[in-house]
């Protein structure tokens, strides 16, 4: 019985700790890169379908889920082999998207019809069709799982819809060519990001009044380079980051005052965000110069670039 416990304790020491995926959606590539969470290394690509862009993964991290725009689907893969499961129908091109927290089902911005789509990802079956602005990409979910945000970049509106009976309760006017809604980790206020606008709104989502709205300034930088599009907030609320699009920079701003503390020069056209896991990483993609950029959450500060595939558009990170 000793030698057995020993043999175990010493299978377990020589066996290599487990690290995250981070996969990263190629627009232009048509590809999905992986790259090792840890060291950063790329592992693999494989297909991703035409045009991928939206990308987010299963709440357990076994399945991953791609907005392939131009093929009118939402293509989802095995996250360990890479193996291409039954697609999901999401209606004529598919933008972003957002899971329920429970992770089914899962809400689609179709631009082309401007409906957001709801999609059983167990049946595989379309449970609802919810007409919206113009042109809809943005797509936010609240915590509770109560209210799906969806963002029309021609109406200039962030609409808010009830899970349950998949009617819109509430519409909040924003700036102009909205893209992205994010909402804190305690559901008390909704970020959404306006490209064309230059702005972030902070929303309350209990009244739909906009509280603040976050601009930027950055010297040698032309005001109209300063295009907000993907946002996150860090779980404490204490910071929320901002791609700055063409401006090559991401936003630090404070969660509190929702002031701009600093800018972080990443790679070109920087588009989208994600942390790891523990949040000691944010990740951005860069569409013009195909990389990725690293930045260390605690000390703001962009530690490594790495060379991913053409275009790389979204990002999502799996322990």
């Amino acid at each position: 019985m000793i030698r057995l416990t020993g043999l175990v304790a010493c299978l377990c020491a020589a066996s290599p700790a487990f690290a995250g995926k981070i996969f990263v959606s190629n627009e232009k590539g048509n590809d999905i890169t992986v790259l090792d969470s840890e060291s950063f290394e790329v592992l693999t690509s494989f297909p991703g379908g035409q045009r991928p862009r939206g990308i987010t993964a299963s709440p357990d991290g076994k399945r991953l889920y791609v907005c392939a725009s131009d093929d009118n689907l939402v293509r989802v893969f095995d996250t360990e082999t890479y193996e291409e499961l039954p697609t999901l129908p999401s209606g004529p091109d598919p933008e972003l998207f957002i899971l329920h927290p429970s992770g089914n089902p899962l809400y689609i911005a179709n631009e082309d019809d401007n409906i957001v789509t709801v999609v059983d990802v167990e049946t595989r079956t379309v449970l609802a069709e919810v007409p919206v602005g113009v042109e809809p990409e943005g797509m936010g979910i609240s915590p509770d799982g109560k209210f799906v945000v969806n963002t029309s970049e021609t109406t200039n509106m962030a609409h808010f819809i009830d899970t349950e009976s998949f009617e819109i309760v509430q519409n909040v006017l924003v700036d102009q060519r909205p893209r992205f809604a994010q909402f804190t980790a305690d559901g008390s206020r909704l970020l959404v990001s306006s490209e064309i606008g230059g702005t972030v709104s902070v929303i309350d989502p209990a009244n739909g009044q906009i509280e603040k709205k976050i601009t930027f300034e950055v010297p040698g930088v032309l005001p109209e380079a300063l295009q907000p599009v993907g946002v996150r907030v860090t779980k404490d609320g204490s910071k929320a980051y901002v791609a700055l699009g063409p401006a090559n920079r991401v936003a630090v701003v404070d969660g509190t005052s929702w002031e701009v503390t600093d800018y972080l020069l990443v790679g070109q056209r920087v588009w989208q965000l994600a942390f790891s896991p523990d949040e000691k990483y944010l990740f951005t993609t860069n569409g013009n110069s195909n990389d990725i950029s690293v930045i260390d959450v605690a000390a703001d500060e962009v530690i490594q670039s790495v060379q991913v595939g053409e275009q790389p558009w979204g990002v999502v990170v799996v322990d």
